[in-house]
């Protein structure tokens, strides 16, 4: 079993920004790889070159897969509530599950032929791009209240729900049932998701080593166990397990700055200059 694979992330088509957080190509090299897929709190498309594209989440706990030597996979990485009008399947269908994209779109055969035509990873990633951006020409856009609900749950902004559904005027259940469609999840989760994910951009962000506990403090946990309770709860393992003993990458070695730049732009000018 082998880690290492080659892994380039990088942000998608501007006219896909407002529903795509990035996009990737990911190559395994001669021998099997561990994969750990982290909860985002929202909805990934993964297309494995010559074989059906898949659809995973949104996860609420980490899941871990064996991938096979030599393969490639293309592909993108959905802003919570922004992929299930786009790919035609409501969010809380897909929670915690992986499914063939066959199975709620039956066009998904020729994507996938489409990708297995292109002569090249970069030429597939983009031959994926313009799909999606054909899919969106067609469609409503996303929920704008729950778009909006998503944003103030982003780390950083310290709102609680109740303070959050007066501000947007709608009840408590009312939110909820909109998030459970186009989210998967409810607004509370995905809170406790995105801080997580603040802490890996802080994470990934960080080069001068500081401890845990100071990155725990800045994106909103009482402290070190607070973190440690959450990151097993999330992923399976601890803080340490997950980051390995490189401060700035997470421990499947990738670089994720463009899916993590988001947060940290977010991120208070006092914070970012302490």
């Amino acid at each position: 079993m082998d880690r290492a694979q080659a892994y380039d992330e990088r942000l998608p088509l501007p006219a896909l920004a407002a529903r795509v957080r990035t996009v990737w190509i990911q190559r395994t090299g001669p021998r099997p790889v561990l994969q750990r897929n982290l909860p985002t709190g929202g909805v990934e498309l993964q297309c494995p070159i010559g074989a059906t594209p898949r659809l995973v989440g949104p996860l609420t706990r980490a899941t871990a897969e064996i991938l096979p030597p030599g393969l490639t996979i293309v592909g993108a990485r959905f802003w919570p509530g922004a992929a299930s009008p786009l790919l035609g399947v409501p969010a809380d269908e897909l929670v915690d599950q992986i499914v063939p994209f066959d199975d709620v779109r039956n066009e998904a055969s020729d994507l996938s032929a489409q990708l297995a035509d292109a002569p090249r990873p970069n030429a597939a990633l983009q031959v994926l791009q313009l799909d999606l951006l054909r899919r969106q020409a067609r469609m409503p856009p996303p929920d704008s209240l729950v778009a909006e609900a998503v944003c103030r749950l982003m780390p950083w902004r310290s709102t609680g729900i109740g303070l959050l559904t007066e501000d947007l005027a709608i009840s408590e259940s009312q939110l909820r049932r909109r998030f459970l469609a186009e989210v998967g999840i409810g607004p509370k989760t995905l809170q406790r998701t995105l801080r997580f994910q603040g802490y890996l951009a802080l994470a990934q962000a960080t080069r001068h080593g500081s401890l845990v506990a100071d990155l725990a403090a800045e994106v909103g946990y009482a402290d070190q166990a607070h973190l440690s309770r959450e990151c097993v709860r999330l992923t399976g393992l601890t803080p340490r397990e997950l980051l390995g003993d490189a401060v700035d990458r997470c421990g499947c070695g990738h670089d994720h700055a463009a899916s993590y730049g988001p947060f940290l732009a977010a991120r208070p000018r006092a914070a970012l200059t302490g």
